[in-house]
């Protein structure tokens, strides 16, 4: 596996898979079992595969744990490499967003609510960095996955919009034996936390029961709110039932809609979706 730290070395060594197809996996690192199933994926969909390692800092917000992120380049090089990657593209922020930078990315109506709300300005670091990654390496495929339900409808609507001849593929959430799907974020919970989280999952997993049952979306939402504050969680920024491809909320549980949520647990907030 090849690994590129400056912009004229990628474009040499994408030279190199000239006639051949290219996926792309973007990440910010700190890689897990979520990550590999992405590379995995890719495998399948094209001849090469390369990911990205880059913590953006325009996805962040003042408030955020920027400054905390994990980082562990030498384990997720070697991690990428065992799992099939060709190459390792990891720009310093510099290189993304050199001096004089003053282009963003703003992707209306899906990202407006949700994680738009509870994150103002996340959403344009993600489709304005994805686009520059995207422009850089010129992919067949990119793949996502489906745990950040909203930034995949985001990067979606941001292909689409703009024309970018790259097919975006999903691949199912990773999750732990009992359920809590895998994020980079997970390193900050305590043990007891831990056990706690695992609340989120269980709740959208009850409240989809409920809804395939026929139960009321508005009494179903209000019990998972509840559950949830119940297990441990301090803060509940929403649990909610989505249109599929918009975001917006429906009042009836339907093939393509989605259950949503984001919740905070010590000083941790997890988000989690499951399909209907």
């Amino acid at each position: 596996m090849q690994i590129i730290r400056d912009p004229d070395g990628l474009n040499s060594a994408l030279a190199e898979f000239e006639g051949e197809t290219v996926a792309l996996v973007p990440t910010m690192g700190a890689l897990h079992a979520g990550h590999m199933a992405l590379v995995e994926e890719a495998r399948r969909h094209a001849d090469r595969v390369v990911a990205t390692i880059f913590v953006n800092p325009k996805q962040f917000g003042p408030n955020e744990d920027l400054a905390r992120y994990p980082k562990r380049e030498a384990e997720d090089a070697a991690m990428l490499e065992a799992a099939g990657c060709d190459l390792l593209w990891m720009p310093g922020v510099e290189d993304i967003y050199p001096p004089g930078f003053a282009t963003k990315i703003s992707v209306s109506g899906v990202s407006d609510r949700w994680e738009g709300e509870a994150r103002p300005g996340h959403f344009d670091g993600v489709a304005t960095v994805v686009a520059k990654l995207l422009l850089e390496t010129f992919p067949d495929v990119a793949l996502f996955g489906e745990k950040d339900f909203q930034q995949l409808a985001v990067i979606r609507r941001l292909v689409a919009d703009l024309n970018i001849p790259t097919e975006i593929v999903s691949v199912a959430t990773v999750r732990e034996e009992d359920g809590l799907a895998l994020s980079s974020r997970n390193a900050y919970l305590s043990p007891t936390e831990r056990q706690q989280a695992t609340a989120l999952y269980r709740a959208l997993c009850d409240a989809g029961d409920l809804l395939r049952g026929g139960r009321s979306p508005e009494a179903v939402l209000a019990e998972g709110k509840s559950a949830l504050l119940d297990a441990g969680f301090s803060r509940v920024d929403y649990f909610a039932l989505v249109d599929g491809a918009t975001l917006e909320p429906v009042t009836v549980a339907e093939s393509g809609t989605r259950l949503i949520g984001a919740a905070v647990i010590g000083g941790t907030r997890l988000i989690d979706n499951l399909a209907i």
